[in-house]
């Protein structure tokens, strides 16, 4: 249930002092009927009256029992619709001019009682204010005298003769007084209900303003949505390229260097050893194939052929092997760590970068001897690649470091270099949480 207003209290108050003073002229009636027949004078009151009033007793049973009757259908709240609300405030106005009626007319305030409950049922309907010019209509004919000329009814004055003149002031000045104060109520009720439905309108017109804003917001959430949507599909298509790139590079440079050099010292030993230039021109076969492998599994998005067949360290030991073999150049490997606790991603960005500095050190280098040494401190993977080669004191960072160093930011990690004795590259990779290795 909802909580309660103002005009709530206030209505109930009505429906005490109505039934208080429906008791009080039905109490006068009867007292006053029952006072003639006691006293042997009722005949005198019925050539009087002009008719034939009820028994004593049933005047206050029959408007207590219609009064609770409508107080029911006050309570009754109509979920049907404007039909349905209009057939309840029909039978309220019943059961209120009935009531009238018993009374003699006496009292009329019930009508505005059943106005007050009509207001609360059509707050916002078009109906409201020709229902409400109909009850109070209904209302100033019921406190009208041409109402006995169309009803065979004893009024109330009628019944006050009984009385003595200073009770019968006081009765009446009692009356009227009951009357003014329901009066009174009726409009304390119409103000508190119209300041409770100014105040629901003004609230309604801020939650319609609350939800224009925020629906504004909403759109531009939208929209900044929308372009984040494209600017990331533009970074995922870059860091695609940029990817594809790299693969490409470093496949091609590390198979295209090895044929190179396989090349030229097959051509030095074409003369003097035919058949050993025959076993280099197989090996520059191998090495050339396997690069159209890798090639291949690149342009499909996959990891290279030596990580597909072996895992990370017989894969870098391939690697080198193959290099040894077409290039004559002495390559050393250490590695005093295991390899067997990284991810996919992990092993390929250690691959390449063994792979492509041994690439850079014989074809940019032009180095007799490599060193690779593997190792690990804490929680840090160090890969070391030094060779002999020829140097460079002003580094310009080429395809190769920069696709390295591009592949070490994906994994948090970083990369030095140093061209002052050979070259020396160094990357240090974090070991991601989780995985553990025996130190």
């Amino acid at each position: 249930m909802g909580k309660r207003q103002l005009s709530d209290y206030v209505l109930i108050v009505m429906k005490n002092l109505n039934l208080v003073v429906i008791l009080y002229v039905a109490g006068i009636m009867a007292s006053s009927l029952r006072g003639y027949v006691l006293t042997g004078n009722a005949m005198d009151f019925l050539i009087s009256a002009s008719g034939l009033p009820a028994s004593a007793w049933k005047i206050p049973v029959m408007v207590l029992l219609l009064y609770m009757v409508c107080l029911m259908i006050m309570h009754m709240q109509s979920q049907g619709g404007t039909f349905e609300i209009i057939l309840k405030i029909c039978v309220e106005l019943v059961i209120g001019f009935a009531v009238s009626y018993i009374l003699g007319f006496g009292y009329m305030g019930i009508i505005l009682l059943i106005l007050a409950d009509m207001m609360k049922y059509f707050p916002g309907s078009r109906f409201r204010f020709p229902a409400s010019v109909i009850i109070c209509l209904f209302y100033l004919l019921l406190n009208s005298e041409y109402i006995s000329v169309y009803f065979d009814v004893i009024p109330f004055d009628a019944y006050l003769t009984y009385y003595q003149a200073d009770a019968r002031s006081v009765m009446d000045g009692l009356l009227s007084a009951f009357d003014s104060l329901n009066t009174f109520l009726f409009l304390v009720y119409m103000i508190f209900l119209l300041r409770a439905q100014l105040s629901e309108n003004e609230r309604i017109l801020n939650l319609n303003r609350q939800l224009n804003a925020a629906n504004s917001e909403l759109q531009k959430a939208n929209i900044q949505l929308e372009e984040y949507a494209r600017e990331e599909e533009q970074m995922v298509a870059t860091r695609e390229r940029n990817r594809l790139a790299r693969e490409i590079h470093d496949t091609l440079g590390h198979a295209l260097t090895g044929i190179i050099t396989g090349a030229e010292a097959c051509a030095a030993l074409m003369d003097v050893a035919p058949e050993a230039a025959k076993q280099q021109m197989q090996a520059i076969t191998e090495v050339a194939r396997q690069g159209i492998t890798d090639v291949r599994r690149s342009v499909k998005a996959l990891r290279p052929d030596a990580l597909e067949k072996y895992d990370l360290e017989d894969a870098i030991k391939q690697t080198i092997d193959e290099m040894r073999r077409v290039s004559n150049v002495e390559i050393e490997y250490y590695c005093n760590t295991q390899l067997n606790c990284f991810n996919g991603d992990e092993e390929e960005v250690i691959y390449r970068i063994v792979q492509e500095s041994i690439t850079n050190s014989i074809r940019h280098g032009e180095a007799s001897r490599i060193l690779v040494d593997i190792e690990r401190k804490y929680g840090t993977l160090i890969v070391k690649i030094k060779d002999n080669g020829k140097g460079c004191k002003n580094i310009q960072k080429g395809f190769g470091l920069h696709h390295m160093e591009e592949r070490l930011q994906l994994l948090q990690g970083q990369l030095t270099h140093n061209g002052d004795d050979g070259f020396t590259v160094e990357a240090q990779i974090p070991i991601r949480w989780g995985e553990t290795e025996e130190k």
